[in-house]
């Protein structure tokens, strides 16, 4: 062999060895980063426009930027993925990763949560947040985890979303429970609801929200309760005129991940997605308020007078509904509850 054909044997053998482990390296660094990248499936049944979806894209965005693209989350709205109570189930199942509910629904298998029901169980606005924000209302996150019957209830609560007061609103202003004798108010198909109606004077009358506007428009109910958003969205205020901060509701919306996929992170993982979770509830927070700032400003463009009222009288009227449906464990929760800030 020439020298000039050994050099080239060598040129090309040392290229063949540069040329595998460069491949070598390529290929090794994109398995790592295929297995780096965590994808969290995220639902919930509400428009885009919402401040719910609005807290999940935050959360979304900084979870991204705090893992350094580690977790990447999909959220899926509108309802795409089911019902509130279909994506709970799927939670428990653990085919998706975190889903937003209103805190209600949990009272039907772990009894605690029902003091959410109750009317008049928050003072004001600094008090729910308080609560909630305080070992009242991180201890309930915890308490998720378990049925009441001590088994595993397949979800774990991260964070809480605002969902607003409900409020008293009509054709007439309901400014005291006398104002609100006799008149018919559409409920849900809720006991407490009922009940609490029926305490201050008004006749209960559980009515579909689908038809809750040609109920309203025709006067087979007179008013109904809601907050500011919905009552905006439904188109309510070219019925009602009226509508009455009373504050009779406030029950939080809570953000909850499966079990199943809280036990696959790790425990970076879950740092990062309890701070993205925690700050998401912040920036909802601010979301909400400011969709109820707009949904004011088209109520009084529509011609609708807003009353704030005193609470008090209503809140004497609804005492033996707390009695009635505070029991036990319910009982002890709400009488801390209403001790916080006193």
């Amino acid at each position: 062999m020439n020298k000039s054909t050994s050099y080239f044997s060598f040129g090309l053998l040392v290229g063949l060895v540069v040329a595998s482990l460069l491949f070598t390296l390529l290929g090794s660094r994109g398995s790592d980063s295929d297995r780096a990248i965590r994808q969290l499936k995220v639902a919930h049944a509400l428009p885009p426009s919402h401040p719910v979806h609005a807290g999940m894209e935050h959360m979304a965005t900084r979870l991204a930027e705090i893992s350094g693209g580690a977790i990447r989350v999909d959220i899926f709205p509108n309802g795409q993925l089911g019902t509130e109570t279909q994506t709970i189930e799927q939670l428990q199942s653990g085919t998706l990763d975190i889903a937003k509910s209103s805190a209600a629904p949990f009272g039907n298998f772990i009894s605690v949560f029902k003091v959410f029901s109750l009317p008049y169980l928050f003072r004001n606005e600094d008090h729910f947040w308080q609560v909630l924000e305080g070992e009242i209302g991180q201890s309930l996150l915890q308490e998720v985890e378990l049925n009441d019957n001590g088994e595993p209830s397949g979800l774990r609560g991260l964070t809480y979303y605002d969902s607003g007061s409900r409020n008293f609103y009509g054709k007439q202003p309901f400014l005291s429970p006398a104002d609100l004798e006799g008149v018919k108010i559409r409920v849900m198909n809720d006991p407490v609801a009922m009940d609490m109606v029926s305490a201050l004077g008004g006749a209960p009358t559980p009515v579909s929200w689908g038809e809750l506007y040609t109920a309203l428009q025709q006067g087979v109910v007179d008013g109904a309760e809601n907050n500011p958003p919905s009552f905006v969205a439904s188109r309510h205020f070219e019925v009602c005129k009226y509508f009455v901060f009373d504050h009779h509701s406030r029950i939080p919306d809570m953000l909850v991940i499966s079990s199943q996929t809280w036990s696959e992170l790790s425990a970076q993982e879950r740092e990062w997605l309890m701070q993205a979770a925690q700050e998401s509830s912040v920036f909802q927070r601010d979301a909400w308020a400011a969709a109820v700032e707009e949904s004011l400003a088209v109520m009084r463009a529509e011609g609708v007078e807003i009353h704030e009222v005193d609470m008090a009288p209503f809140m004497a009227a609804t005492e033996p509904v707390r009695e009635k449906y505070a029991e036990g464990k319910i009982k002890d929760l709400m009488n801390r509850i209403q001790a916080v800030g006193r």
